[in-house]
């Protein structure tokens, strides 16, 4: 809370307290002031001056929105100081003592004749109390209160003080309820008048209508609120910020209407949306948020900065939950302590991640990074976002004239920026060629619209010269604008008195530096600028007053970091391109100084992610080069950071480029090329290719090693079997298999002299030998490997089950494959059984975990024992598998309703097969049911297994006799066979044509009006 924001108000309902939420507008009581349109007096405690004030909005005094807004336009009134909007709280867990405080002029702390004064009371909120009355409980810090003269309740005045929690206006102080010794105060919840439309009206009306989103108490400090609507605007380019929402949003219907239908499905989902930046994809997400908070739904914005450990709190969301994390790709640690929340969040209320930025390698690998991460994201929807205005015409004008005039509303606000007639200036650019590719994108539309005002204002040729390096000659809208922000970063230095130390250029070196590296403290920030070498000997008072000029222009998002970025993305982008292109050097200032230490893992990320993104710009294609120098220069400290970078870039060649350098030089230590072998991704197809080969270099210089020296066996066998499994992702089999079977020799060499030691590497090289024979087709010697590496997972899970039984159950498994391959379905039935068996115990456990495989193993017993006959015995596996696949669909559908589908048609081929009709016709409609939801959102993975259950489902429906049905459920399998077949013929034609026939033998039935 904010001391100088705390008033008193004096009304027909006494004397109450307020807090001034806008410049001129005050919350209060209702029962405090008379009716809308009444007058009342504003004071601020201790203070003799009072002011006149209106009431513009009044809810019900006693009832459920006792609260007011006051309007104080008396002249003599002097506004708060303070430019960010309020921001606005509600509790969204059941976890009790949320800490909160008020702060108002009670009877308590009044005394005759002397000026008003105030109290600071503190206290704690649990969800539980007065929840069905729509109230919030503050329970008093301390001792209670005792009554004030008559009886009278010491907390007479207190009513329309705000409520906090941390930074958050939670609700407005509305009674003392008595009968509680006076230990607590009720209020109104802050979510109680946002969801009143004319609340938020009168809000909008007067200047306190942005940044109205309700967010959750509990989890603030996790909640991403940089440069959203409201707040000091320094530079036109803040206004180009997607969430600031100054330009009009244009719909794209469909994509919202999908995206909605998703965030209101129970249980856990994850959705990615993707497409280069400047596309409109955190505009539509805002867009989407907006809707949801109006309905009561909660959003997280999670910020950068949030520590992973910290978002276990998510757990215990006691609303619909909707996380938007923008720039995925680059952060895995958070998407895993998210991933781990949702795990383990009870109940089916929607639990929600949309996830904004590329799709690519980092996607692949954050679904293989956990078995949870596996379970949950399986199934993920994946949509690309076009352009918003892909055809030049009346559409893009429209577009291109909403975004001029929303910034010509705006730019008055910004300092130096507020004498124009900008109204007027809007109006003279009139009509112009939009005719452009690039104005397709909705970024580059409305930087283009901001670029033609300020140059309209300035006179500005749209023909620039140098922007700080080999400075373009044609007129890039980026460009354009950055000649705009160098006023802004100059007009500032000049404020500050430094452009008489130092030059224009060592000031673009500091911002460069700061971009590129960041920092979380004041000592961070300075290591950073002493980097720079016209900064690294000046005065330690020189780099401060330039670490405080780079904050003043872009502040941070968050207390932990020294300074934020200039945005949007593509024009820091932009500068750091133009900048490197002029000076390479700085960059390799910044990566390694002989005076200073490395720079840490996280810095040279960001370096890299920045250069590599500057380097697509297709003026600055140059840097591709420069940044393979770079890393190839210095890969002690760049090497590990680039795999990183690599696997989240849109264009990755330049690093991909330095890595197979670094890789193929001689010079490169063993020690090296071991560091990069495990940094690299267990699965990824952007990186396969190197694995691959730093695993050959590696088993090359093992191999050579273990040639006179036996210590290094160990290290080849190793290099060995991950060469078979970086081979065999290559798809490289017959060379996986060799690589495999020397893996195994070897390690039974060890394993005979060091068991303890070695046997569960070699069995493990057995398992994965088995599955690579049986790739190439040598069935009887894969199930030869395998049942080897079951026999080694049998000892070694007698003397350690915790660590062995899990391995055991896969082999066993992977042994009821190879036999079932084999046909020995009574030998696979045996292997299946017991991995049932296993897995029960593994479920009883740990169930989170284990409990999907248990239900994936019952499945295919059911189907194993329907092939030997076991009809009842079959039943009673595939009905268990169906069980607990509807309790983990129901906790987390987009991870398990795929696999319940599946089991529901096995059941129904079961109950079918010991003549339950109606329990098999049953089953099998709910099948088809699942799989038209789950085909309308990812046709490509799930029209196959519709169609294959539209079939059963005719076939049952025909043989129930219910003719016309089952040809409805035929035409339709025959019409998605049909899309199948255009695309993989090969697959899908034999489907069409058994379908085809079923459709002709029902057809024939139909006309003879005969019996199924």
């Amino acid at each position: 809370m904010e001391k100088d924001r705390i008033v008193v108000v004096r009304g027909s309902g006494g004397p109450g307290s307020g807090y001034v939420i806008a410049p001129h507008l005050v919350l209060t009581s209702a029962h405090v002031v008379p009716a809308s349109g009444g007058g009342v007096s504003v004071f601020r405690p201790g203070r003799a001056a009072l002011y006149t004030g209106q009431v513009v909005w009044r809810g019900t005094p006693e009832g459920r929105d006792d609260a007011a807004l006051v309007l104080v336009e008396d002249s003599g009134w002097t506004p708060p100081d303070g430019g960010r909007p309020m921001r606005w709280g509600r509790l969204a867990t059941i976890l009790t003592g949320t800490p909160c405080e008020t702060w108002g002029a009670p009877d308590l702390v009044q005394r005759k004749d002397r000026p008003t004064d105030t109290l600071h009371p503190t206290g704690t909120l649990n969800p539980g109390d007065r929840e069905v009355g729509n109230r919030y409980v503050m329970n008093i810090d301390g001792h209670p209160p005792a009554p004030v003269g008559d009886g009278k309740s010491p907390w007479g005045g207190i009513s329309g003080a705000a409520l906090f929690c941390g930074d958050l206006l939670t609700g407005v102080i509305a009674a003392d309820p008595g009968g509680r010794s006076r230990a607590v105060l009720e209020a109104v919840p802050a979510y109680v008048l946002l969801l009143d439309p004319s609340f938020r009206a009168v809000l909008a009306e007067h200047g306190a209508g942005v940044g109205t989103v309700l967010e959750a108490v509990e989890w603030q400090h996790l909640n991403d609120t940089a440069d959203v609507a409201g707040g000091l605007v320094r530079s036109p380019a803040v206004l180009l910020h997607a969430r600031r929402q100054i330009v009009p949003f244009r719909s794209r219907t469909k994509l919202l209407e999908q995206l909605y239908a998703w965030s209101r499905q129970p249980g856990f989902g994850a959705y990615l949306l993707h497409g280069p930046g400047g596309q409109g994809k955190t505009r539509l997400a805002q867009h989407l948020t907006d809707t949801l908070t109006a309905e009561r739904g909660q959003v997280l914005w999670l910020a950068p900065g949030a520590a992973p450990e910290d978002l276990a709190v998510l757990a215990g969301a006691a609303r619909p939950l909707l996380v938007v994390v923008d720039y995925a790709e680059t952060r895995t640690a958070q998407l895993l302590a998210l991933l781990d929340a949702a795990g383990r969040h009870r109940g089916t209320s929607p639990f929600k991640l949309l996830l904004a930025r590329t799709a690519g390698d980092w996607w692949e690998n954050l679904q293989s990074a956990t078995s949870r991460a596996e379970d949950l994201l399986d199934g993920s929807p994946v949509t690309a976002l076009g352009p918003l205005e892909p055809e030049a015409g009346q559409s893009r004008m429209q577009a291109y004239r909403e975004a001029v005039d929303g910034y010509a509303r705006h730019l008055p606000r910004i300092g130096d920026w507020r004498d124009h007639d900008w109204p007027a200036l809007a109006d003279r650019l009139g009509d112009r060629p939009l005719g452009a590719a690039g104005l397709a994108g909705a970024l580059t539309l409305h930087m283009t619209a901001l670029a033609d005002l300020l140059d309209a204002a300035t006179g500005t040729s749209g023909n620039i010269g140098d922007t700080g390096g080999a400075g373009p000659t044609a007129a890039e809208v980026e460009d354009r604008l950055l000649v705009h922000e160098r006023r802004y970063w100059t007009t500032a230095a000049k404020t500050r008195g430094l452009m008489a130390a130092l030059s224009e250029d060592t000031l673009a070196d500091a911002l460069a530096a700061a971009f590129l590296l960041g920092a979380h403290t004041n000592t961070d920030a300075d290591a950073v600028l002493r980097r720079v070498p016209a900064l690294a000997d000046q005065m330690h008072d020189l780099r401060t007053r330039v670490r405080t000029w780079i904050t003043a222009l872009y502040p941070p998002a968050s207390n932990d970091r020294s300074w934020g970025l200039l945005q949007p993305d593509r024009l820091t982008e932009r500068f750091i391109g133009r900048h490197l292109n002029r000076d390479p050097e700085l960059a390799h200032h910044l990566a390694t100084n002989s005076n200073r230490p490395p720079i840490n893992h996280p810095q040279a990320e960001q370096l890299l992610t920045l250069y590599t993104r500057a380097a697509t710009h297709p003026p600055l294609r140059q840097l591709g080069p420069q940044l393979t120098t770079l890393i190839t220069t210095h890969p002690d400290t760049l090497a590990l950071a680039a795999i990183d970078t690599a696997a989240q870039a849109e264009h990755a060649t330049p690093l991909l480029d330095a890595l197979q350098q670094i890789t193929d030089n001689p010079a490169t230590p063993v020690d090296d090329l071991t560091a990069l072998a495990d940094k690299l991704p267990a699965a990824s197809h952007l990186l396969a290719p190197l694995a691959a080969h730093v695993a050959e270099r590696l088993t090359s210089t093992y191999r050579r090693q273990a040639q006179t020296d036996a210590s290094r066996l160990p290290r080849l066998a190793i290099s060995l079997n991950n060469l078979g499994s970086r081979l065999g992702q290559l798809g490289q089999l017959e060379g996986a298999l060799a690589a495999l079977e020397e893996a195994v020799t070897l390690y039974r060499h060890l394993a005979d002299a060091r068991p303890d030691a070695h046997l569960p590497d070699l069995a493990a090289s057995l398992h994965n030998l088995g599955a690579t024979l049986a790739g190439v087709g040598r069935l009887e010697d894969a199930l030869t490997a395998v049942q080897e590496a079951v026999t080694l997972y049998r000892h070694l899970a007698t003397a350690r089950p915790d660590a062995h039984l899990p391995d055991l159950a896969l082999s066993v498994d992977n042994l009821g494959v190879q036999l079932g391959k084999l046909g020995r379905l009574k030998d696979a039935l045996t292997a299946i059984e017991e991995v049932v068996t296993l897995r029960r115990g593994l479920a009883d456990a740990r169930p989170d975990a284990h409990l999907p495989d248990l239900a994936a193993s019952l499945h295919n017993l059911g189907a194993t024992l329907a092939g030997v006959g076991r009809l009842e015995d079959a039943l009673t596996a595939i009905e268990e598998a169906v069980t607990l696949r509807r309790g983990l669909a129901d906790a987390r559908p987009d991870a398990h309703l795929p696999d319940l589908a599946a089991s529901l048609h096995n059941l129904g081929g079961q109950l079918w097969a010991i003549e339950r009709l109606e329990d098999a016709l049953t089953a099998i409609e709910k099948a088809v049911t699942i799989y038209h939801h789950l085909a309308t959102a990812r046709p490509d993975a799930h029209l196959p297994d519709l169609a294959a259950c539209l079939y059963t489902l005719a076939a049952g429906l025909g043989g129930f006799g219910r003719l016309e049905d089952a040809l409805a459920a035929i035409e339709e399998a025959v019409t998605l066979y049909r899309h199948l077949v255009a695309a993989r013929p090969a697959a899908h034609l034999p489907d069409l044509e058994r379908a085809q026939e079923l459709r002709a033998v029902i057809q024939e039935v139909v006309k003879a009006g005969g019996a199924p």
